[in-house]
């Protein structure tokens, strides 16, 4: 188990994958809340039973998996379904993401999670890292990539923390507007650091 934790936050669309996917690659183990998010409502979890109890089987795919782009849009057009899924799901989360935090054995751990300022998760942190872009790229990326509309994207953006609130609350600061040689070179410098402030500079 690493005692060293790094929060990885950004708000949609500014390239959390991007970095954490980079981390990885450097030997370093990731945690990310929204894959914890869907595997506790893999066909057959507790959970999705509740869910489609709750909403109909409706919000199933063909193939047995929630539907959660259908789910998503309900959750942010009615604050009591919002309310309903929070209450069930993120004990779910928090005590999965507490049990692949202590499993990890690199030299330190990431954290990722979109909404770790607004839940207030930078206690279980040493450091947060906000990946960053204006919010006109994460509209641009967030619409190619997921095929929503825009008026959807910039009600979840709203729904987020503003990117002033990230930045107060960042330790570092990875800027993802200024393409991937930069990118990697940040990693670079941020994976030393970490490293160095773990006890370890192997």
């Amino acid at each position: 188990m690493s005692n060293f934790i790094v929060g990885l936050t950004g708000g949609i669309g500014s390239g959390k994958t991007a970095v954490s996917d980079r981390f990885a690659k450097l030997g370093i183990g990731i945690v990310d809340a929204d894959v914890i998010a869907r595997e506790v409502v893999e066909p057959g979890t507790e959970a999705l039973g509740k869910i489609t109890a709750h909403f109909g089987e409706s919000l199933l795919l063909d193939n047995g998996q929630l539907n959660r782009a259908a789910l998503r849009q309900l959750i942010f057009t009615d604050a009591s379904a919002k309310s309903w899924l929070e209450s069930l799901l993120h004990p779910l989360i928090a005590h999965e993401t507490l049990k692949q935090l202590g499993a990890i054995q690199s030299s330190y751990g990431i954290y990722v999670s979109p909404l770790l300022v607004e839940s207030k998760q930078q206690g279980m942190c040493q450091k947060l890292v906000v990946v960053d872009v204006p919010e006109s790229v994460q509209l641009e990326r967030t619409m190619k990539r997921d095929s929503n509309e825009q008026t959807q994207v910039e009600r979840i953006i709203a729904s987020q923390a503003t990117r002033k609130e990230r930045l107060a609350a960042a330790t570092d600061v990875i800027d993802n507007n200024t393409g991937f040689t930069d990118l990697d070179l940040q990693i670079s410098r941020l994976h030393k650091q970490f490293l160095e402030l773990a006890g370890t500079d192997k």
